[in-house]
């Protein structure tokens, strides 16, 4: 079992280039989002709690997250992960790294999607538009960032320190962003 983390600030591409990666890779995918989003419209406990969170620009908490990502872990033996924005703390980055190593893998890369804050806004408010997420508006997105700023920035670091971490401007077409994330996992 081996782990690909692929990382960003919100609307850096992470969603889109994990489709392609997952297709190319037989990658197995993991999107905390996703699981969230799930959990929000199905109305379950965690998503009334988690709607409740997110709503309001935050985190949920890590052991909530590191929960949802063990279980998922569970249910396969074999293959590689991808990891679509997760782990967002460091909590979350230890946290990863012992899920995996307990079940005998490793997190592999570690890969940064770079994308300028005004790139970012500029990217959610369209994507408001046309996705229906709640929390894409300018004042949840600005309280995003924040939360990004102070909590999630410094995996990057955590990662560097360890020789995991790669970075891939995500100011491109999808097609250039694409290729360079497959150098960097085929050079792996």
């Amino acid at each position: 079992m081996k782990g690909v983390a692929l990382f960003g600030v919100p609307g850096a591409g992470k969603g889109t280039q994990s489709q392609l990666l997952i297709k190319k890779y037989d990658y197995i995918y993991i999107a905390t989002g996703d699981m969230l989003r799930k959990e929000i419209k199905e109305q379950t406990p965690l998503g009334k709690v988690a709607d409740e969170v997110i709503s309001k620009g935050e985190l949920l908490g890590d052991d909530i997250i590191i929960k949802m990502i063990a279980k998922r872990l569970d249910n396969h033996t074999e293959g590689t992960f991808l990891f679509d924005g997760f782990p967002r703390t460091i909590a979350q980055a230890h946290a990863l790294e012992q899920l995996l190593i307990d079940r005998g893998g490793e997190l592999m890369l570690f890969i940064k999607l770079e994308l300028s804050l005004e790139e970012s806004m500029t990217r959610l408010l369209h994507r408001a538009k046309t996705s229906g997420r709640s929390d894409d508006n300018r004042k949840i997105i600005e309280l995003r960032f924040k939360e990004y700023q102070h909590k999630t920035a410094p995996v990057s670091d955590y990662f560097k320190e360890k020789g995991l971490y790669h970075s891939v401007k995500g100011l491109g077409t999808v097609d250039a962003v694409f290729g360079e994330l497959c150098t960097i996992i085929d050079n792996r």
